[in-house]
């Protein structure tokens, strides 16, 4: 992972370049950035309300204070930190979610108050703000920038609604978007930084990706925590199992009854044996144990005994003796002459 760690004190860099400030101004942008000891951002009402002034007001005065400062020789001074500013949010990708980018810069919400404010008054740093696709970035690189965000909804728009994806699948799928980025931008921690600037493509507490709004990435019950587990496991569960599942790997309470309600009712689980539950993508069916032979035979004609076992041991968890009791019920199955057995008619 990458570490950066500026050779500048934030705080002391904002003392320079706001000393040629008239005193009110000055507390008007440590009021706005959070500059002082507390770290407080307060807004333009907040800031009017203390001085007896109107928001109106209050923003001219920081604008003036922001205007003035660019025209001060401590602007130029501190060019070099404006620079090593620039070089870090490079080395993260170009463009990079506000919140990632300042806690990178930032061990703490007071320092990272300061590199907002300088990156609200260099010109160098675009903001673009928070939208139905994205979360509040800040830019230093806008071809790339600009690369990623079309690359970002083209990924969105190739995801089925509830598909899930690894996140190597999914880092591939995004490389295969992403056209004429330069190379050094083309790592995994980038490219995984870049996908966090989505808020409609989302990762999941498994680790797999997917469309933020499907169930399968933004888990809202006990019921989305039963399907990821059972994807996890890979196989049929018994319902208190998957409690106790869901309670050691998402640290969730889900009583047995409950998680047992939940798997009744949700058509993504199909009851494949006592208790036993499964996903009915994986192709289990519902029902008593002869409902299934029928659906096998019906759907594959006349098969032997053998078969029937097989096929229905797909789709239910039972004993093959219990398969077998069903065979031998006439008024549902009938054993031809050469062995096979067909439905009953």
């Amino acid at each position: 992972m990458v570490t950066i760690t500026l050779s500048f004190k934030p705080r002391q860099v904002t003392k320079r370049l706001t000393a040629m400030l008239p005193e009110r101004a000055r507390e008007v942008l440590a009021s706005r950035f959070g500059l002082s000891d507390d770290a407080e951002q307060k807004t333009l009402e907040a800031i009017g309300e203390s001085y007896g002034i109107t928001r109106e007001r209050v923003r001219q005065i920081e604008h003036f204070a922001l205007e003035s400062i660019k025209k001060s020789p401590a602007y130029k001074e501190e060019t070099p930190a404006f620079e090593e500013l620039k070089e870090a949010i490079i080395k993260l990708g170009g463009v990079v979610a506000e919140d990632e980018l300042l806690s990178h810069l930032g061990k703490d919400q007071s320092s990272q108050n300061h590199i907002h404010f300088f990156l609200v008054l260099h010109d160098d740093f675009v903001k673009h703000k928070e939208d139905d696709h994205f979360k509040h970035r800040w830019i230093v690189d806008k071809e790339t920038s600009n690369r990623v965000h079309d690359s970002l909804r083209s990924l969105y728009e190739a995801m089925d609604d509830d598909a899930l994806m690894s996140e190597e699948d999914v880092i591939n799928a995004f490389l295969g978007e992403l056209k004429d980025v330069a190379a050094h931008y083309k790592n995994e921690e980038i490219l995984k930084r870049w996908l966090s600037l989505s808020k409609v493509i989302g990762k999941n507490p498994l680790g797999e990706w997917g469309k933020a709004n499907s169930s399968n990435i933004r888990t809202r019950g006990i019921k989305d925590y039963a399907f990821l587990i059972f994807r996890r496991h890979k196989r049929p569960m018994h319902f208190k199992e998957v409690a106790e599942e869901i309670g050691k790997i998402f640290q969730k309470n889900a009583h047995v009854a409950t998680t047992h309600n939940e798997l009744i009712k949700d058509p993504r689980f199909v009851l494949v044996g006592r208790g036993l539950y499964a996903l009915r993508d994986w192709g289990y069916s519902q029902g008593v144990v002869r409902d299934v032979i029928k659906e096998v035979l019906k759907k594959e004609g006349p098969l032997s005994k053998e078969n029937i076992m097989k096929k229905v041991l797909e789709k239910r968890y039972v004993k093959e003796n219990t398969i077998a009791v069903n065979l031998q019920n006439p008024k549902y199955f009938r054993k031809t002459k050469d062995g096979f057995y067909t439905v009953a008619k």
